[in-house]
C-alpha cells in the first residue's frame, strides 16, 4: 500500500504525538497537584486535559501516521495486518523514545529535575484488570470508529479515555508507552517502575481481546437467500 507520508515523516508524528500526550498527562497532573490538595479535584485536572489534547492530536497526526502513539494499538494493528511488522518495530520505538521526551519536557516546564523514579504504587489484580479493561474500551472504540464513522475517531478516543480515567481502578493508562514515561515522574501522574511490566502485559492482553472480540463483533454476516428476501416481502 503505497502511503501518502513516507516513513521518516510517520515515524516523528508517532513520537511528537506521544511526546506532546504525556506532557499533557503529566504537566497537568503537576499543574492539578500545585493548585489543589483535593485529589478528585487534582485528579478531573488531569483528565480534562489528556482528553482535549487526544481530540487535538489525533485530529492532526491522524493523517500523516495514524496517530497511535501507542504500542497497544500498533500491536492491535499488526494483528490486523494492517501495519507491517518492521513498520510497527519502528512506530513503538518512537512512541517509547517520545513519551520520555515528553516526561522531560514537562518536567523542564516545572522547573523539576529532568527524570526521576515515580514512588507511586499502582499494583494488584484488580489494577491490572481495570488495565485489561481500559485498553479493551479503547480499542473497541478505535476499531468501531474505523468501520462506521473514521471522522469521529479523535472525539470518540477523547472522551473514551476522559470517562475511562474515572471508572477504571488504574485510571486508563492503557499505553504502554505512556506507561514507561509516567514511571520517570515523581509526581501526581507517576507509576513505580516496577508496576510498569504487568501494566504492560494487562495492556497486550486487553489489545489482542479486542481485536478478537470487535473482529467478530464488526464483520457484517453473510447474506443468506432467506435473509436477503425478507426485507422484499410483504
Amino acid at each position: 500500500m503505497t502511503h501518502p507520508f513516507d516513513r521518516p515523516r510517520r515515524l516523528v508524528a508517532e513520537a511528537l504525538g506521544t511526546m506532546l500526550l504525556v506532557a499533557t498527562v503529566v504537566g497537568s497532573g503537576v499543574m492539578a497537584e500545585r493548585l489543589t490538595d483535593d485529589t478528585a479535584l487534582a485528579l478531573l485536572g488531569n483528565t480534562i486535559p489528556t482528553g482535549a489534547i487526544l481530540v487535538v492530536l489525533i485530529t492532526i497526526l491522524g493523517p500523516i501516521s495514524g496517530a497511535h502513539f501507542n504500542p497497544a494499538v500498533t500491536f492491535a494493528m499488526r494483528l490486523r495486518s494492517q501495519i507491517p511488522t518492521s513498520e510497527a518495530m519502528a512506530y513503538v520505538c518512537a512512541q517509547i523514545m517520545g513519551g520520555i521526551a515528553g516526561t522531560i519536557l514537562a518536567h523542564l516546564m516545572f522547573e523539576l529535575t529532568p527524570l526521576s523514579l515515580s514512588q507511586t504504587t499502582r499494583t494488584g489484580p484488580a489494577q491490572w484488570g481495570a488495565e485489561v479493561v481500559a485498553t479493551f474500551g479503547l480499542l473497541g472504540v478505535i476499531l468501531g470508529g474505523l468501520r462506521f464513522n473514521q471522522t469521529a475517531i479523535p472525539w470518540l478516543v477523547g472522551l473514551y479515555i476522559t470517562a475511562a480515567y474515572w471508572f477504571t481502578a488504574s485510571t486508563s493508562f492503557a499505553n504502554p508507552a505512556v506507561a514507561i514515561a509516567r514511571s520517570l515522574t515523581g509526581t501526581f501522574s507517576g507509576i513505580r517502575p516496577m508496576d510498569v511490566p504487568p501494566f504492560i502485559l494487562a495492556q497486550m492482553v486487553g489489545a489482542g481481546l479486542a481485536v478478537v472480540v470487535f473482529g467478530w463483533l464488526l464483520a457484517p454476516s453473510p447474506r443468506t437467500p432467506d435473509t436477503a428476501t425478507s426485507s422484499t416481502q410483504p
